[in-house]
């Protein structure tokens, strides 16, 4: 698609006219009649004609000649990039046979009068099947820390015929009773229909039960993550009455527990020190379990803002080079295997190849281009040589053969980026499913690049020509992929180490940084450290290997999360007579925590600078203006952890390595 030629002069003809009238008083003031039978302005009418021409023609040639340039260098307005979200399914009730979510079905947003409604298509088959319980084990400490395994009998749990106990006498912290399943969990939705003994698990909060959910993830590093639970469907009471738990399983892997390698989700008495939440209570006895029946409440699976079209006639072939087809709704959105153009002659039917041009394709190739912005697709052209000789560049379909797209998505955008509950409305129906929701915001969603970033991103085209030697060829290159693959608000920084007398650096080290975007906004204020990670196995990987392929040899990438600062202050402050203090100190926080912050942080509210130190007069000057402060009377530092607040000893000055940045902890604000 040739790129939309701007419209650079708006003056028309009559502005010119009358910004030649106004110019009359100043020359000739004897002249008063300005009326169009005038001989005069029958003038003025007349050069302002010619120089709207002029204007109209002259004054496009910079920007035009820009553009077609951009068009030789292969530029074109890129798709717009879908968001996505997991969405969950929750069935009507625990079914005894699978229940399959094919790939493709459709939840949307609630249609009103002036919002269409958002449509999304889940990406993959999901089947949610019973869970398969083939050992349940309890796992207790003792005085010296010794471990005790016991194994409960499989089939008199599932029958009612137990009363076991759950975990040790006087339960510990870490006591755990784990469930290991045969079938992989992941994604569920898990409930438990338990037949707790009343007479046990005395002594803690019901409302506030000390115990948590977890699941194996089969990794060495992080083998348990935390289950989110259901709210409102934990009506144990903390294990003390016959009820229901039901919790979302994450992705699981099968681990290795007292010789069984399984599924394992598990029930752990918090630790005290560090888990404890508000007015947790300890059990002074163990809870006993009589009967327990493991269900299968729906699972979550992945979804894309995107609207699929399969098998769209396009025409039938006249037999011509150079023929052009439309498909009928754009844009469309980054094709994925088995997307494509077949071309049906008689009974048959053959599938095409995309390219991104035809300066390659050879006149037998089964060629075609398409443009995602507007939906063109164009067949091979034939150009004559310099001997008079007719070069094509591709094979041409036959006459009478008719061209169908197979497949293909279209939607994205900003639109996409839906809050959390938002896709609410099945629109493929699908047995036994009752309610349907994304408990997460969708993210990733950007509209169609304008052409004015495409003019932005010709530069740095041109500058690094699809290799990386510059740090900024390395940054250039990874938000094209960032933005691609849906990450384009990431943060990105490369930095290549120079030797210096102090320290010596590996030759040809380069470390690419990534700060991953966050959607929430109240989140993006006051990040926690679980919000600043990203995945190893996702975008590390898939930029690590787009940027290996067109590093130089010698040099040596690294992908990695920066090192973070984490920084905790105290300020005292003095508030002016007659503020709300309440209020005073939720703008003073508010203002910290967006100051010190690897995203919106700093002066210029772009994130941290990498590698820049803290200091002191940094908060003072971060403080200035706040409505209800009268002065500030003190600032103390201090180099924390992770989501603490001040502790340790007061620093002056907080020291950034090259690759580090600054994140919030836990700030106190006190009135003097």
């Amino acid at each position: 698609m040739p790129l939309p030629t701007p419209k650079l002069d708006d003056r028309h003809f009559q502005d010119i006219v009358d910004e030649a009238k106004k110019r009359i008083p100043y020359y000739i003031k004897e002249w008063t009649d300005h009326n169009v039978s005038d001989p005069g302005v029958t003038m003025i009418e007349l050069f302002a004609w010619m120089t709207d021409m002029l204007l109209y023609r002259l004054n496009q040639v910079p920007d035009l000649h820009y553009i077609k340039f951009m068009e030789m260098l292969g530029v074109k307005l890129k798709e717009p990039v879908p968001a996505r979200a997991p969405v969950t399914f929750w069935l009507s009730a625990p079914q005894d046979v699978p229940v399959e979510i094919p790939a493709g079905t459709e939840v949307a947003s609630t249609q009103t009068e002036t919002q269409p409604s958002i449509v999304f298509t889940t990406n993959e088959s999901f089947i949610i099947e019973p869970p398969q319980l083939t050992a349940v084990t309890s796992h207790i400490f003792g005085d010296n820390d010794d471990q005790e395994f016991t194994s409960h009998n499989i089939e008199r749990l599932l029958k009612g015929q137990e009363n076991v106990p759950i975990f040790s006498t006087a339960p510990r912290e870490d006591d755990a009773l784990y469930f290991g399943f045969d079938n992989d969990l992941s994604n569920y939705i898990l409930g438990f229909e338990l037949d707790c003994d009343p007479s046990g698990g005395a002594g803690i909060n019901p409302n506030l039960p000390p115990y948590v959910w977890e699941a194996s993830t089969g990794s060495r590093d992080a083998p348990w993550v935390e289950c989110e639970q259901d709210p409102g469907e934990d009506t144990t009471k903390g294990l003390n009455i016959p009820g229901r738990i039901r919790m979302f399983l994450p992705p699981m892997g099968r681990s290795r527990f007292n010789n069984q390698n399984l599924y394992w989700v598990r029930l752990r008495i918090r630790r005290k020190r560090d888990e404890y939440n508000g007015k947790m209570q300890p059990y002074e006895t163990t809870p006993r379990l009589r009967q327990i029946t493991p269900q299968a409440w729906g699972g979550s699976t992945s979804a894309t803002h995107a609207l699929e079209v399969a098998m769209e006639l396009l025409g039938t072939s006249d037999g011509s080079t150079g023929q052009i087809y439309q498909l009928q709704v754009t844009p469309i959105l980054q094709r994925r295997p088995g997307e494509t153009l077949v071309v049906r002659d008689g009974d048959h039917m053959e599938e095409w190849t995309e390219a991104l041009n035809f300066a390659q394709s050879g006149a037998n190739d089964p060629h075609y281009t398409l443009d995602s912005v507007t939906g063109e697709l164009r067949l091979a052209p034939a150009i004559r040589q310099r001997d008079g000789s007719i070069k094509r560049y591709g094979r041409i379909p036959p006459r009478g053969a008719r061209l169908y797209f197979r497949r293909y998505r279209t939607g994205g955008g900003l639109d996409g980026n839906v809050q959390v509950g938002k896709l609410n409305t099945l629109k493929t129906a699908i047995p036994f499913i009752a309610l349907v929701k994304n408990r997460e915001t969708a993210v990733g969603g950007l509209d169609a690049e304008t052409l004015e970033d495409a003019m932005v991103r010709a530069p740095g085209l041109l500058r690094s020509q699809n290799r990386a030697v510059t740090e900024a060829d390395f940054e250039f290159l990874a938000r094209h992929v960032l933005r691609d693959t849906g990450w384009a608000q990431y943060r990105v920084k490369c930095l290549q180490p120079r030797p210096s007398r102090e320290s010596r650096v590996i030759p040809g080290q380069v470390y690419v940084l990534i700060i991953p975007h966050i959607q929430n906004p109240r989140d993006r204020e006051r990040p926690k450290p679980e919000h600043l990670v990203v995945e190893q196995d996702g975008i590390f990987a898939e930029l690590l290997s787009y940027l290996d392929k067109r590093r130089l040899l010698t040099t040596r990438l690294d992908v990695r999360a920066p090192e973070y600062y984490w920084v905790a202050s105290r300020v005292i402050i003095h508030a002016a007579s007659g503020a709300n203090h309440a209020q005073v100190q939720e703008d003073v926080l508010q203002r910290l925590y967006r100051f010190l912050n690897p995203l919106i942080g700093g002066t210029d509210g772009k994130g941290w600078p990498f590698g820049r130190d803290l200091v002191v007069s940094d908060v003072y000057q971060c403080l200035q203006d706040i409505p209800g402060v009268q002065y500030v009377r003190s600032v103390d530092l201090f180099r924390t952890t992770p989501g603490a607040g001040p502790h340790g000893d007061i620093q002056e000055t907080i020291e950034v390595v090259g690759h580090g940045v600054i994140a919030s902890g836990i700030h106190q604000v006190e009135f003097a």
